[in-house]
């Protein structure tokens, strides 16, 4: 069985963050470990508090995990400090994690920033480069980037910006990323949710319909975590998409109906066991 590990912050709701993480990766047959890097105060209405973790307890977290089990994959999530980034890159090239994938997660729905201006930037400088998919929405790819992300175009704009922001200033052959792609999510799109993928050297577009439903907490998460588990699989990265936008779909579609606000996914949608 695979091991996929989240680093990221955690939703006492159940729907996004860690908690999400780990039902996605076992939904895809997939063993999952996680290291939280924020104690959040949320619900399917609102984010309204969170508590986050120090450098040291982040790293007694990852190493004891790290340093037992082969790790397939990584998925970052919320990394609201200069410190809780450190650590996460320092734990990636310490121990040369594989089929990383960095969702930039920097405000809720409902308007709470989850990470200050001065982490993002570091982010950009420090984590990215070491990511093999960055999986931004268009609200994220706006922040990074400084780029108007309204349409399509705006979203290749912001991919290919995105992508240049993540080549390391300093090369390192060694360690460099060979295989880096930017995948920005089109859900706000107001009738199709259109993402748009950048590897560097083309686009390639994937469009789906768009499901009108109140139940879309977490959706960001649950679906890097599904690109994460599937690479962890082999899939090659669109491959990985493909079969990612399906299920989340599929979570979609099937969501239990929970709470006064955006409801969680269903996580455990059946028919998606296809990794051993």
């Amino acid at each position: 069985m695979r091991v996929v590990l989240s680093i990221a912050g955690f939703d006492p709701s159940g729907g996004a963050g860690v908690l999400a993480d780990i039902k996605t990766f076992s939904a895809f047959g997939c063993f999952g470990t996680a290291a939280i890097t924020s104690l959040t105060s949320q619900n399917t209405v609102a984010v309204y508090g969170a508590v986050h973790q120090s450098a040291d307890t982040l790293r007694a977290q990852i190493e004891p995990v790290v340093n037992d089990f082969q790790i397939a994959a990584v998925k970052t999530g919320m990394l609201p400090t200069r410190e809780t980034i450190a650590v996460t890159a320092e734990m990636i090239e310490q121990h040369r994690l594989p089929n990383v994938v960095v969702d930039p997660v920097i405000r809720s729905t409902s308007g709470y920033d989850l990470i200050d201006k001065v982490a993002m930037k570091f982010l950009i400088e420090r984590l990215l480069p070491l990511a093999n998919v960055i999986t931004p929405n268009m609200a994220e790819a706006e922040r990074l980037t400084g780029v108007e992300v309204k349409d399509l175009d705006g979203m290749k704009h912001a991919a290919e910006r995105i992508y240049e922001l993540a080549q390391p200033k300093i090369r390192n052959p060694q360690s460099a990323i060979r295989n880096r792609s930017v995948l920005v999510k089109g859900g706000h799109l107001p009738n199709e949710a259109t993402d748009v993928l950048f590897d560097g050297e083309q686009f390639q577009i994937f469009r789906s319909a768009k499901i009108d439903t109140r139940n879309t907490h977490g959706t960001g998460c649950t679906l890097s975590s599904a690109i994460a588990a599937l690479l962890a699989g082999g899939c090659e990265i669109a491959e990985a998409i493909t079969k990612a936008k399906g299920y989340l779909e599929s979570a979609l579609l099937s969501a239990p109906n929970l709470g006064h606000g955006a409801g969680p996914l269903n996580h455990l949608v059946g028919g998606f066991e296809i990794i051993g």
